[in-house]
């Protein structure tokens, strides 16, 4: 693993002042000696992870929720499975943020402040999660070194996840000792004060931080749910993050970040720039790249829930057409997953005002959305019972789960307060708690729909593990062609730490899985 030029990249944000909207300013002095301090470069990394869009975009085909319009020549690297180690390289670039967060959590120890040495070893947390996700084992205990071990061993990934929840541990004891003071509230742009976000501020940015924590582990514990032998180590650690007192996420906070977003090339909300719009409204030539799937919007009309599907995709041609469409269902023509031509990007479906909408280009990134949260509680409970000290029930955390979809997916908003209600009461299996034999299944399911435009990574990881929904083969590939189910190990690892990388044995990414994914 290359060394990392941490203070390089941190220093493009030396010119952040106090008022967020300088955050995305990134002129320096090229006569000036770089340095940075824990909260800039906890900044940087904050804000380079939520503008990592190409796992979540990876993810949004692989779990079935998206693929490509013919306006474009069919990418067989994504839809028929023809990759190698030069491919879909996040590995890179998640090691030089990780590199920023341990000189954060360094330098909060010996310069201050202390409180960021928590908030970036959440995030550590949070991106080595994703790492082991795409790649298994990973350099742990001997990475990020710098030039002190520039060949870093690969841990083990089962004994990473179990060292993640210490680590949050760690993070928790620490921003309970050190509140964010309002001087440094401009450096954390997740928890510390966003634009449009009236609930955070300063004085309550430790504990929502906190409550961050206690959900990623949510995340982390229930991505090994159905590992035999699990359920004791899973149900201790659930019982302990739900016995905190700040507890989990409140209802209608999702976890975001938003540096200031400005109406600039390069400053705009980084989804927006790629699939929207530029600075001066006009349509994104990439724009015309993702489209909803047929698969997802079968599964949204087989419970009459058209109402997230007018929130999830704009009509063929956009919202942007010379004459928009009206949003009835007949004008929304999906696309089937790897299909090579015949459904050109102006007669079908674009990527919806959920996510894109003309102008509305300040919106915050979501890291983690509130609904996810609730399907994990939900599934715990539904597993485990009374063995959880939980306080709400399978299905009420259910039914939080699927409101909280409707609310950030702008549903609520659009159709009014009933739509949730109609959809839970609807009798329909997969839909309606109390209509749906298998509660798992309707969990896994609601969860996937939840998850579509906002963590595609999630969505592919949550398909591996419980190979649910079961969606339909790519076009691209035949019938029968296996998936996959993980990455390569990139070539730039293998030229600059290629004992470690050997190590691991030979990887086929058929049939080579993750640590968690036990079918």
């Amino acid at each position: 693993m290359k060394l990392k030029y941490i203070v390089v990249a941190a220093c493009l944000f030396l010119a952040f002042a106090s008022c967020k909207r300088t955050w995305l300013d990134v002129n320096t002095n090229p006569n000036s000696l770089p340095s940075s301090t824990p909260d800039f470069t906890f900044a940087a990394a904050a804000n380079r992870i939520a503008a990592t869009l190409g796992p979540n975009e990876l993810g949004q085909y692989w779990s079935g929720q998206w693929t490509q319009s013919s306006t474009y020549i069919l990418s067989s690297t994504i839809f028929a499975y023809q990759f190698n180690n030069t491919n879909f390289n996040y590995w890179d670039g998640y090691f030089d943020i990780l590199e920023d967060l341990q000189y954060s959590i360094d330098g909060a120890a010996t310069k201050g402040p202390a409180y960021f040495g928590g908030t970036a070893r959440v995030l550590k947390a949070y991106v080595y999660q994703i790492l082991v996700d795409l790649y298994g084992n990973v350099p742990y205990t001997e990475a990020l070194k710098g030039v002190n071990n520039l060949n870093p061993k690969f841990d083990d990934q089962k004994a990473i996840y179990e060292d993640l929840i210490k680590v949050l541990d760690t993070a928790i004891t620490i921003l309970r000792a050190n509140p964010l003071t309002a001087v440094y509230a401009g450096a954390d742009f997740v928890f510390g004060g966003q634009p449009n976000v009236q609930s955070l501020t300063p004085a309550t940015a430790a504990t929502k931080w906190i409550q961050f924590a206690n959900s990623l582990k949510m995340r982390i514990l229930i991505r090994q749910s159905r590992i035999p032998g699990r359920d004791s180590y899973i149900i201790s650690e659930i019982n302990k993050a739900a016995a905190t007192p700040e507890g989990f996420l409140p209802l209608g906070l999702d976890v975001t970040s938003n540096p200031g977003y400005l109406a600039s090339a390069g400053k705009l909300n980084p989804f927006y720039e790629t699939w929207g719009y530029n600075a001066a409204g006009g349509v994104q030539s990439l724009g015309r790249y993702p489209r909803p799937t047929v698969f997802l919007f079968s599964q949204l009309i087989s419970t009459n829930d058209t109402f997230r599907l007018k929130r999830l995709a704009w009509p063929n041609g956009g919202e942007a057409a010379a004459s928009p469409l009206p949003e009835i269902v007949s004008n929304y023509t999906p696309v089937p997953f790897g299909v090579s031509s015949g459904y050109l990007s102006q007669s079908t479906a674009y990527i919806g005002p959920s996510q894109l909408k003309r102008g509305e280009f300040a919106r915050p990134m979501v890291l983690m959305t509130n609904a996810e949260l609730q399907f994990l509680l939900a599934e715990a409970k539904q597993r485990y019972g009374a063995s959880v000290t939980l306080p709400g029930t399978a299905q009420s955390y259910y039914e939080n789960g699927v409101r909280e979809s409707f609310r950030i997916t702008g549903t609520t908003a659009a159709y009014g307060a009933a739509t949730a209600t109609t959809l839970l009461t609807s009798g329909k299996d997969l839909a309606d708690w109390n209509a749906s034999p298998d509660k798992l299944k309707a969990i896994w399911m609601q969860k996937w729909l939840a998850l579509t435009n906002y963590s595609g990574l999630e969505a592919w990881s949550e398909y591996r593990r419980t190979n649910f929904p079961v969606t339909p083969p790519s076009l691209a590939t035949s019938p029968t062609a296996p998936r996959p189910l993980r990455l390569f190990y990139p070539q730039s690892e293998l030229a600059s730490n290629s004992v470690n990388v050997l190590a691991q044995g030979t990887i086929d990414v058929f049939t080579t899985r993750i640590f968690w994914d036990v079918d």
